[in-house]
């Protein structure tokens, strides 16, 4: 029996390719965007991809008898869905997978920029342990955090921050049924919270929601925290907001440009954490991403059904909540 053929745009974990390479022919890209000279070279049946790897109406145009869209992840913000089910394409991904991981580094930024930490850290590594003198640090205990998207990862947030005493409201693009926390409009969510955290797919409603207009709704003292997508925020908006002292910090997992320039002035705010969109690469999350992935792909070809959770329904926006 002849194997499938498969464009793999992006690098994953040994394990899940040495899955694919059992199951198919692998034909690795020298780059996420390098896919289409591979296609015109070979018949594919599988494109699999992590976050980068452009799947663009072009490259899906140029494998004919193309099945298959993978994504090692959640977000699928780097895949054309509307031309692939055109097509007629399954697209497939990991809901759920990375969910603990980020709500985990999600609390992880939101205690760092409200204890001050960094600053602490690097003051102490700078040899001025007077620092601790300044009383810059405040605890989350009592205040209130405002979650904009109550999805996978967006409801495991809330289930940790409960923890620590915050309390928790909450906007959706609808209210979610089975859930006690209290859901408002944006506005006001935007006026009660103490601390903001974004679960939201990137998706022509959710680009640049918080905007000029949302920043100027939020009270100085609040605290913005992002580990979905980068372009759910104006960052150019964003930057001016913090220079100006009209919200009290930012601490984020994803940027609208990635990765930055060295010389953004966003990264050079004393009120700014970020790190480099790796809250959920752990090794056991990224390999378990990876090996889904590649085993869902070859049963797919293989002509074997797999969860429906892994592929992708256009009705449920939680599929794509990284």
């Amino acid at each position: 029996m002849t194997k499938p053929n498969i464009l793999l745009l992006e690098s994953i974990t040994n394990e899940a390719l040495s899955i694919l390479e059992n199951g198919s022919n692998v034909f690795a890209s020298s780059s996420p965007f390098t896919g289409e000279e591979i296609a015109e070279q070979h018949n594919i049946h599988a494109i699999v991809t992590r976050g980068k790897g452009d799947v663009s109406p072009a490259l899906i145009s140029k494998c004919p008898d193309l099945q298959v869209i993978a994504r090692c992840g959640v977000g699928l913000d780097n895949v054309n869905i509307t031309f692939a089910s055109q097509k007629g394409v399954k697209v497939v991904n990991t809901p759920g997978s990375n969910a603990d991981t980020v709500a985990e580094h999600t609390l992880a930024l939101m205690l760092s920029l409200q204890r001050n930490l960094y600053n602490s850290i690097a003051a102490v590594k700078n040899s001025n342990w007077d620092f601790r003198k300044h009383y810059q640090g405040d605890e989350i205990r009592g205040k209130t955090l405002g979650i904009l998207g109550l999805g996978n990862i967006g409801s495991k947030v809330a289930r940790l921050a409960e923890t620590f005493g915050l309390s928790i409201i909450y906007w959706d693009v609808a209210k979610k049924s089975g859930v006690d926390y209290l859901f408002l409009s944006l506005e006001e969510v935007f006026a009660k919270a103490d601390l903001i955290s974004l679960h939201l797919p990137l998706t022509e409603e959710t680009k640049h929601l918080i905007n000029e207009e949302a920043l100027q709704k939020i009270p100085p003292h609040c605290l913005l925290i992002n580990t979905s997508r980068g372009s759910v925020i104006d960052q150019s908006a964003l930057l001016i907001a913090l220079q100006e002292g009209q919200i009290g910090g930012f601490a984020a997992d994803v940027l609208a440009t990635e990765p930055p320039d060295k010389n953004d002035a966003l990264l050079q705010l004393d009120n700014v954490l970020i790190t480099p969109h790796s809250a959920s690469l752990t090794a056991t999350t990224y390999n378990q991403m990876c090996v889904i992935t590649a085993q869902n792909t070859i049963d797919l070809l293989q002509g074997n059904s797999i969860s429906e959770k892994y592929i992708f329904n256009r009705n449920d926006l939680s599929h794509i909540d990284e």
